[in-house]
């Protein structure tokens, strides 16, 4: 599409004589109401397109050269024009329609009762109103903001607010290899959110920019609004921009922690602990300073700690005596724990081991690091796993460093200090059946950032070996939410092509699959998968990743649509049979629910129209061949008349890759329709399948059909296989292809 004005400049479609086309084929119908073409006769014209049902107008009016204006709503043109005013606006959008962002539509009034707290963005909340009318002022809004500081909260709450109440509100994303105003969506009274934030596929350029002053225009005049939130060095990059209709606003720090944590707290029906943290100085000032995203997970963790406290308030005294002295606290006590990033303790622990006379030693010896590590992962469990876990740990460091060090695990190990004291050592309990009790997540959290954060060296040797100790692709299991709680850290790609290379696929899988969903990162990852999808290492990963996100109910329709269209992308790249087995495995699994079948129709109907993968859409309509419904099979019974069968199975048949997988399902549908009592079911399909077979290059694909089918036959005793044969071959050529010979 153009970067042209909209609507377009009538005069770009002159002829070379000045005057205007006159191509009878022309996608608008050129006529006018009451005027008569003398070249045909006094009848309506076959090509006349209603817009809206009137009675009889007065002929219209020639108002100038090649345009015409009628004093009323017009029923059908009848007569030569070139532009159909109050029509070509909405063709327009149609067209734009295609291969655009998509995005999931937002409730107004759920967006209006979650916690908002404005404080810090009141200045700029106005800014962007026009005082007058209460609306925003420009058609393209653009925040610009630092990471993590709730510029996407801001832009959702100022559209849900502050915009027509029939608008319809759509949060997009952004799954383009780069901004384009042409992949921005245009329809009428939508309001449309949008995130900028990955630094190798939402960087804007000067063209985008230049572009959205145009955008901006199209959305007026369809009473339509789009906020942009941009990174801050995503758009200082691009300098300071003035366009007509676009305004740009910068939000500088978030709204303060201790109130945010309070809204969300009272909001979500924690209203003791809410109250609990008010009251607490300690708390709120560990609160201080907090960006928004911190502050929201500092939420979760509150929660958490009050749940446990009131399980230990209601635990009978017997058994609280026995418990850990750390239960006994007090809530604020541990909500102080959990908010604590521990900076000074591990600076201790981590610290050198040289300490002057008298002073008591607290820094730990190297394996009792890699022991701490274990634990901070695994939290509770079997003192033998916990070892294992960290002499793992401890290989996989010396095998990353060029000299390793002199002497073996079990040397080392066994000069040292034993287990129980070790485990003590770093803040754990061992209980009288040998299992390792190690109750501080919010603490194990803290040590695996620290160590992370500060040991740059140990970052390639700490993701392999938390993918060798993760038990299974669980995203509930802690090992592959530490996976992608650090591989994820920094909001960065840089070490997700690391963790591909130290991880299965399947195990990867989980950990993205997990991660998708996440605000913060979920964008970079479905980039980065786009760009796996390219290759042949990655592509299995890809498929895991989609295949999970397909199926995960929570998984709203515009993740749905990016895991189909980079299961596109594997099947157009792939050059591994394995692979493009996978892909047919997951538009299997994605046949099975309506909401699934839908969107491979829709894959089908693109392959058809020679506007997608031939590849991808074989295998959308050979998963659609295997839904089973009752007598015909149900791309023949659907309503699916935007879908050629025919030609699809002449396709797939005609091809040598395609025709194994496809005979196959083919018989399914045979047997299926076999097995009817009344033989019209099997009689309709044999008709409609007769027609691909009898086409060219099908002689191999109907002798491999036919004997498949031999043997079988139909409720009534019709052996399918001498049926096929009877009506394919004709009796002059029986000798040549005999229905139990070879295929030629």
């Amino acid at each position: 599409m153009s970067d042209g004005a909209y609507p377009p400049d009538s005069s770009d479609e002159s002829n070379d004589e000045g005057g205007r086309t006159s191509d009878p084929g022309s996608w608008l119908p050129r006529w006018l109401p009451g005027a008569r073409n003398d070249s045909q006769p006094e009848q309506p014209d076959a090509r006349a397109v209603p817009v809206e049902e009137a009675p009889e107008q007065p002929l219209a009016q020639e108002v100038a050269p090649g345009v015409h204006a009628a004093t009323g709503p017009v029923a059908n043109f009848h007569g030569q024009v070139d532009v159909a005013i109050g029509v070509l606006d909405q063709l327009i959008i149609e067209t734009r329609k295609r291969d655009v962002l998509e995005g999931e539509e937002l409730d107004r009034l759920a967006l209006r009762g979650q916690p908002f707290v404005r404080d810090a963005w009141a200045e700029t909340w106005q800014e962007a109103l026009d005082p007058g009318t209460g609306q925003l002022r420009a058609p393209v809004l653009v925040v610009v903001a630092p990471r993590s500081i709730g510029a996407t909260t801001f832009a959702l709450r100022l559209l849900a607010e502050h915009t027509v109440s029939s608008t319809r509100l759509v949060k997009l994303q952004a799954d383009w290899k780069s901004p384009n105003w042409t992949r921005l969506p245009l329809e009428r009274g939508y309001a449309y959110q949008l995130d900028l934030k990955d630094p190798d596929t939402d960087r804007v350029s000067a063209d985008f920019l230049t572009s959205l002053g145009k955008h901006a225009e199209n959305l007026a005049g369809c009473r339509s609004q789009l906020v942009l939130t941009v990174a801050q060095e995503l758009w200082d990059a691009t300098g300071p921009v003035t366009r007509p209709g676009v305004q740009v606003l910068r939000l500088t720090e978030p709204p303060a922690a201790g109130a945010l944590v309070d809204a969300h707290l009272e909001a979500g029906g924690h209203h003791e602990p809410a109250a609990e943290i008010r009251a607490s100085e300690p708390a709120m000032a560990q609160l201080q300073g907090l960006n928004a995203v911190a502050a929201v997970r500092a939420v979760r963790r509150i929660v958490e700690v009050w749940e446990e406290h009131c399980l230990y308030q209601q635990a009978p005294t017997l058994l609280r005596s026995g418990r850990d002295h750390d239960a006994a606290k007090a809530f604020a006590d541990r909500v102080f724990d959990a908010l604590s990033d521990w900076r000074g303790e591990l600076d201790e622990l981590f610290g050198d081991r040289a300490v002057g006379r008298g002073r008591t030693e607290r820094s730990l010896a190297l394996e009792d690091r890699y022991l701490l590590l274990a634990l901070a992962v695994r939290q509770s469990a079997p003192v033998s796993l916990v070892s294992a876990s960290a002499r793992q740990l401890q290989t996989a460091v010396e095998s990353a460093n060029a000299q390793p060090a002199v002497g073996t695990v079990a040397q080392t190990a066994f000069a040292g200090r034993g287990m129980r004291r070790r485990i003590q050592d770093v803040g754990a309990t061992v209980d009288g059946r040998d299992v390792v009790l190690f109750d501080r997540p919010a603490y194990g959290r803290a040590v695996l950032e620290y160590v992370w954060d500060n040991y740059e060296a140990m970052r390639t040797p700490l993701l392999g070996w938390l993918a060798k100790i993760a038990g299974r692709p669980d995203p509930q299991d802690p090992v592959v939410r530490t996976l992608a709680s650090l591989a994820l850290r920094h909001g960065t790609r840089e070490h997700l092509n690391k963790l591909a290379e130290v991880t299965e696929p399947d195990l990867l899988g989980a950990v993205l699959r997990a991660a998708v969903h996440d605000e913060h990162v979920g964008s970079l990852v479905w980039a980065t998968l786009y760009q796996w999808a390219d290759t042949n290492g990655s592509a299995p990963t890809v498929v895991s990743t989609c295949r999970l996100v397909l199926v995960d109910p929570e998984a709203g329709p515009a993740a749905g649509k990016m895991a189909v269209v980079r299961l596109r992308r594997v099947a157009h790249t792939t050059t591994d049979p394995v692979v493009r087995q996978s892909v047919l495995t997951a538009f299997d699994e994605l046949a099975r629910r309506p909401a699934g079948r839908a969107r491979l129709v829709t894959e089908v109907r693109t392959w058809q129209q020679r506007k997608s993968s031939p590849r991808s859409g074989s295998l959308a309509f050979l998963a659609l061949m295997s839904v089973d419904t009752p007598g015909l099979p149900w791309l023949l019974s659907a309503d699916l008349s935007d879908i050629d069968v025919q030609q699809a199975l002449a396709e797939l048949l005609g091809s040598p890759e395609t025709a194994p997988e496809t005979i196959p399902r083919i018989t399914g549908w045979i047997r299926s329709c076999a097995g009817d009592v009344d033989s019209e079911s099997y009689v309709e399909l044999r008709e409609q399948l007769l027609v691909p077979l009898r086409g060219h290059r099908m002689l191999q694909a109907g002798m491999d059909l036919m004997q498949a089918l031999t043997g079988t036959v139909t409720a009534q005793g019709v052996d399918i296989a001498e049926d096929f044969y009877q009506h394919l071959v004709s009796a002059p050529l029986h000798k040549v292809f005999a229905l139990d010979g070879p295929a030629r």
